[in-house]
């Protein structure tokens, strides 16, 4: 048993901060109240520090990039207050597998880092409940896993027939416990997915409650278009829809304003967010930066055609001027010596020949300043995208809090909300996201600004800031 005294409890709902006390019976809270007398097992002293939920990041890239299992104990989650992570967005999921292969997440990482031993997420469940996890796990199932199981490399639309089994595995993994659909309409394998089969699909979400999430088909010169179709597609389903990192890229910022304009009018209190982290860097795959007519096929079959001279002379000419600074190795698995480096446009193409195709860029690309406003709109969910790279891996919520506490229109208490209850809401997780009596003991205390003590499941894992090593989290499913 363990008791949390002396502590201003925020409860995840919004409501004001109360001064109580709480006791922890295994892996939940079992009462709220002023125990001045009681005995425990283990006794935190509050100090008079905030107790919330833990934090729930809504986008992160721990499955990606495989550090769910590389690094399992998760300490930059659990040191910045969160106990509960999303992943299997932007179309990659480790789960279903219809052959036993990571393929999707290449463009991520090394998929061959882990032995895969499940196919749907019948088997997956099981399995993650018996791996050590430091951080709760949720996941979405991902359109380009499902889709490239089905048809392989080819880039073609999907006959009925197929699209009525894509529906049917949807299905079966929901009742499973997956948390929603995703979508990666800015990749080659999805970018020219039709939109009667994302419809096809995404209505598959409707009776069970679940998500949808997408990155968008272009977030740049057609970002409008793009946000316009993700806005008839929750129209036309009534799915509940999350944008995922809804960015201001520099030299686009107008056709930001527009689009987000465009949300703003067309959706009003109903179930359409975004999530969005507090930098001015993307991570992207280094493939990415190719100019579109060069996105063809494969890896394999991209990095074939890069590697001739006429090729290379054309990707070059087409090829924007990158300021110094602004392209920076982020990962390159199977050749660190490359993570750190600055890149121009030469160096681009190098990297890309030298890496596969495979490395992970940070790219200073975003407006920081609109996004520093636009992380406080109601609308935004707060996720930091990443799964151990880059200051979004450490910062991302004591950043989010660091900005809240300059607002004067904006109360710890809704803070907390935004990151806790919000996000549990509507990726329909319970019994999480609140402290209230019977629901997980998933807590974050918080004291002169820092991140003191957290719990997950009930157990102990950051003690006066710092982590101890122990694995309390579990795969969570959709209630």
């Amino acid at each position: 048993m363990l008791l949390i005294k002396n502590v201003k409890i925020i409860d995840g709902t919004g409501a004001e901060a109360y001064a109580s006390d709480v006791l922890v019976s295994g892996n939940r809270i079992s009462a709220i109240g002023n125990f001045p007398n009681r005995k425990a097992d283990q006794v935190i002293e509050g100090l008079g520090g905030y107790l919330m939920p833990g934090f729930i990041d809504v986008n992160t890239d721990a499955d990606h990039q495989l550090t769910l299992f590389t690094n399992p104990h998760q300490e930059s989650f659990l040191k910045q207050g969160v106990t509960s992570i999303i992943g299997g967005h932007c179309g990659s999921s480790l789960a279903p597998l219809m052959y036993g292969s990571l393929e999707s997440i290449r463009k991520w990482t090394d998929p061959n880092q882990i032995n895969v031993d499940w196919h749907d997420f019948r088997e997956f469940v099981p399995t993650m409940k018996k791996r050590p996890l430091g951080v709760n796990f949720g996941t979405l199932v991902g359109h380009s896993t499902i889709r490239r199981a089905i048809v392989g490399e080819d880039l073609r639309d999907l006959t009925d027939p197929e699209i009525e089994v894509f529906s049917q595995i949807i299905k079966e993994s929901l009742e499973e416990g997956a948390l929603g659909f995703s979508t990666g309409l800015g990749y080659v394998h999805s970018r020219q997915t039709p939109y009667y089969e994302l419809k096809k699909l995404v209505s598959v979400l409707r009776p069970y409650n679940a998500v949808y999430s997408t990155h968008l088909r272009d977030e740049k010169e057609d970002l409008f278009a793009a946000v316009n179709e993700t806005l008839n597609l929750f129209q036309e389903t009534g799915v509940r829809t999350v944008i995922s990192h809804f960015r201001p890229l520099i030299k686009y910022e107008k056709n930001f304003e527009a689009a987000f304009n465009l949300i703003d009018k067309t959706v009003g209190k109903m179930d359409f967010f975004y999530n969005l982290y507090p930098f001015d860097t993307s991570i992207v795959p280094i493939y990415t930066f190719l100019p579109l007519w060069a996105q063809k096929g494969s890896l394999h079959d991209m990095l074939s055609s890069l590697e001739t001279a006429a090729i290379r002379a054309r990707v070059m000419k087409d090829l924007p001027t990158f300021k110094k600074g602004e392209l920076i190795i982020a990962g390159a698995p199977g050749n660190d010596h490359m993570i750190g480096k600055q890149l121009g446009k030469r160096d681009l193409i190098k990297a890309m020949i030298d890496s596969g195709l495979k490395a992970q860029i940070f790219h200073k690309n975003i407006d920081h300043q609109k996004v520093l406003e636009l992380i406080f709109a109601h609308k935004a969910l707060v996720g930091s995208n990443s799964g151990g790279l880059g200051e979004r891996s450490t910062k991302t919520f004591p950043k989010f809090f660091e900005l809240a506490a300059q607002r004067e229109d904006y109360s710890l208490e809704k803070a907390v909300y935004k990151v806790t209850s919000l996000p549990a809401e509507k990726f329909n997780i319970p019994e999480r996201g609140r402290v209230a009596e019977g629901y997980f003991a998933d807590l974050t205390l918080m004291l002169n600004n820092q991140v003191k003590y957290v719990i997950v499941n009930g157990q102990v894992v950051v003690n006066k800031g710092e982590c101890n090593q122990t694995t309390a989290g579990t795969i969570i499913t959709r209630g």
